[in-house]
């Protein structure tokens, strides 16, 4: 028997909620549903899971402010956001407030069981560095282990990525990438590089700086 792996679900969404559990409970792992903001902050605080998923839009706490309060109780839990709005600044905001990651829906489930499977790793690296008494939070909401997921992908390439060879192969949503590769270039680490397809528009690509 391996080890049980918890998973809180908060979503308005009577259909969302069903479909998230069966996802979950077809998976292995032990689900738990609430259908407000919190009912599932009472809930994380009560079964500790690895991974909380929560709606962006819900009546009374609405996801940016669960997120942030999920994040006050529990700081190495992994928080996977549900919404529908792909703009970036939004991204940016729950990440600030501790969000690990985002899926767009609707998300069919096989790209839902591998948003859920990277952001697991997450955590548990986020729980070995808790255990070194290592900081697991650099600045706002950027995490060490995620960090460390998308730098080592950069650094094991021979050539230039863009954000979507990043989002491709780690797993992550293209905000989330997109937002650790801005923190990388804020801090001097990440270098870009503009490419000229043929029609003229630049395409960034990144490489670390030696």
């Amino acid at each position: 028997m391996g080890e049980i792996v918890k998973i809180v679900i908060i979503d308005d969404e009577k259909d969302t909620l069903f479909t998230l559990k069966e996802i979950c409970d077809f998976c292995g792992y032990e689900s738990y549903t609430a259908n407000n903001g919190e009912a599932g902050i009472g809930l994380v605080k009560k079964v500790k899971p690895k991974l909380a998923i929560v709606d962006y839009h819900m009546p009374g706490l609405n996801g940016l402010t669960t997120v942030k309060k999920l994040k006050d109780l529990m700081p190495e839990l992994a928080i996977l956001v549900l919404t529908v709005d792909e703009r970036q600044e939004i991204s940016d905001r729950f990440i600030a407030v501790g969000a690990t990651d985002f899926a767009i829906k609707p998300i069919k489930a096989p790209d839902l069981i591998a948003r859920i499977k990277v952001n697991l790793h997450i955590y548990d690296v986020h729980q070995e560095l808790n255990e070194k008494r290592e900081r697991i939070y650099l600045d706002k909401g950027i995490g060490k282990a995620t960090l460390a997921l998308i730098k080592n992908y950069i650094k094991t390439q021979n050539k230039e990525v863009t954000i979507n060879d990043i989002t491709m192969s780690v797993g992550l949503a293209y905000q989330t990438v997109h937002r650790y590769v801005q923190y990388m270039l804020e801090q001097e680490e990440l270098e870009m590089i503009h490419i000229y397809g043929k029609l003229g528009r630049p395409k960034n690509r990144y490489k670390l700086k030696d």
